[in-house]
């Protein structure tokens, strides 16, 4: 079974390897939303930008995404105040509740094939205690002015297809797409604007010299005035660099066959992707062509893809016996806090991650804000502090945790 995502991809993007020697303004590692959101910005400034993917554009965790563009984090508002500051909380959260529009308007600018839907997302309680949860981040979203409301059991049923969810948050601002195909239409864009993007590229040695960064591949060498390493979960193996180590979380997905029209005039009838409050999560949505996705943690193992065939027939209990026809995982960069970070390396340049599982918002607006940072030499411009370094205790562990916890819910659950 594979990635379905790369089966649907309607966007044709292909890069040659990079060879030779080239200097660059800004040198890009990393093609996902990230990587491609900043190199398609520098190159609208008419910056000599040049892009490295040491796979193909989309690989890693933005190829493999559920493909929900939400407004904001995982962290309720109020908790990302808490927990970064007044000041520096409310304006990552009003930044990133306009995350959406900032991603539609770029699908609409450059003509993206990627299956946009905005039809909002909803977030279900599936328990008692989830419906207070909700209620709770309705109050603060409500104080931020955000179009969000709230759907008893009977209107989340509808809504759904499910009797299962006490209620919901729908969230007008969001929508879903086709996160493979936005990621190479960005690179598209980028390249057209006249960034130089290159696949099959993996940086094998990187530092930083006489004011400039120095990057060599299996056959070539570049030399740039900044650096953005845009790589997140997927972590270039250069040991040159002090990368940031955060815990690693695997998030798998399974997919069904194109629903009858029948049962998609029950199931998710309005195109809203959905996920739960259960600690433990689980997402779900349609395709386009009206496929049937089930995500939860874990790292898409046969434990795991039994469990989540369970939860589609209970979900749905007429999907019960579906066949599963993809199954694939991918990594999340989880912080402990669950903020995103800006990190500098060294002089001019900059490391991002640990969007703890929210990639197409943050990894477009925090990839072109920071190509804009290092082009103007002005890191106010960010959505969040520079820190000078980041580390976490035992964060193997954690990534140890995170698995086996999700694997003893699943396993559970089976009884």
């Amino acid at each position: 079974m594979n990635n379905l995502w790369q089966q649907t991809c309607t966007e044709s993007f292909s890069a040659p390897e990079f060879s030779g020697h080239r200097t660059a303004d800004l040198l890009i590692i990393g093609g996902g939303f990230t990587g491609c959101s900043a190199a398609l910005r520098a190159a609208e400034m008419g910056a000599d930008v040049t892009l490295l993917e040491a796979e193909t554009i989309g690989h890693g965790g933005s190829g493999r995404n559920v493909g929900l563009v939400n407004a904001g984090l995982w962290l309720p508002p109020d908790e990302v105040c808490s927990k970064m500051g007044q000041a520096a909380g409310e304006r990552l959260n009003e930044t990133l509740a306009a995350g959406p529009d900032e991603v539609f308007d770029l699908i609409a600018r450059y003509d993206i094939q990627c299956d946009a839907v905005r039809n909002g997302t909803l977030h279900l309680a599936h328990s008692e205690k989830g419906i207070a949860r909700l209620k709770a981040r309705l109050t603060q979203f409500e104080r931020q002015g955000a179009p969000v409301t709230f759907f008893d059991k009977e209107e989340t049923c509808r809504r759904t297809g499910s009797g299962i969810f006490h209620s919901a948050l729908h969230d007008r601002r969001a929508g879903t797409i086709q996160p493979l195909s936005y990621a190479k239409g960005l690179a598209r864009a980028a390249q057209a604007a006249g960034a130089m993007i290159h696949e099959r590229s993996p940086v094998l040695d990187l530092y930083y010299l006489g004011g400039q960064w120095q990057a060599r591949t299996e056959v070539g060498t570049i030399s740039a005035k900044s650096l953005l390493l845009a790589t997140n979960a997927y972590r270039a193996n250069i040991e040159t660099i002090d990368h940031p180590k955060t815990a690693i979380v695997q998030y798998f997905q399974i997919v069904t066959e194109p629903l009858s029209s029948r049962q998609l005039e029950h199931i998710l009838p309005n195109r809203e992707g959905a996920w739960d409050t259960a600690l433990i999560m689980t997402s779900f949505r349609l395709d386009a062509s009206g496929r049937l996705m089930v995500g939860g943690m874990g790292d898409g193992r046969a434990l795991h893809q039994s469990w989540a065939k369970r939860k589609l027939a209970q979900i749905f209990p007429s999907l019960k016996g579906a066949t599963v026809f993809h199954a694939w995982s991918g990594r999340i960069s989880m912080t402990a806090d669950h903020l995103p970070r800006i990190m500098r390396l060294a002089p001019n340049s900059y490391s991002i991650f640990g969007y703890s599982g929210r990639g197409i918002c943050p990894g477009t607006v925090f990839g072109s804000a920071a190509a804009l940072a290092l082009l103007t030499d002005d890191p106010t411009i960010l959505p969040v502090p520079v820190c000078e370094n980041y580390s976490e205790r035992v964060p193997c562990l954690k990534s140890v945790f995170y698995e086996t916890s999700s694997s003893t819910v699943h396993l559970i659950s089976a009884r």
